[in-house]
């Protein structure tokens, strides 16, 4: 889960700045919101393990943070632009939701290996 969140991280931040034509389609700030629901729910379903739950946002929000910050060229992947707030935000903001969804909830014996 962490490699899937790694390429959905990488490949949300380069799809955000995308345009057909002169309209801006920011198909990046949804696939962030439903890939961090998503992947944590996916992943505590396969592991388990509610710290795996948690890896998939916690790669995400490495990856975003690592890309909005300038390189020393002057490159910078995500923009302090609406977008680029709105992304980086929401996509947070999911992630949070999800990973806290799962924490709160009752054990499961079944899934969490741990209390048995």
């Amino acid at each position: 889960m962490v490699v899937a969140a790694t390429e959905f991280a990488v490949l949300q931040c380069f799809f955000l700045p995308l345009r057909i034509g002169s309209v801006p389609v920011p198909l990046s700030i949804p696939a962030a919101v439903l890939g961090n629901v998503a992947l944590p729910a996916l992943a505590y379903r396969l592991s388990g393990s509610r710290i795996a739950a948690a890896l998939p946002v916690l790669v995400w929000i490495a990856v975003v943070i690592a890309a909005s910050v300038p390189r020393p060229e002057g490159d910078v992947i995500v923009t302090g632009t609406a977008r680029g707030v709105a992304f980086l935000v929401l996509g947070s903001i999911a992630g949070a939701y999800a990973v806290g969804r799962l924490l709160t909830r009752p054990p499961d014996p079944i899934m969490d290996h741990a209390t048995g």
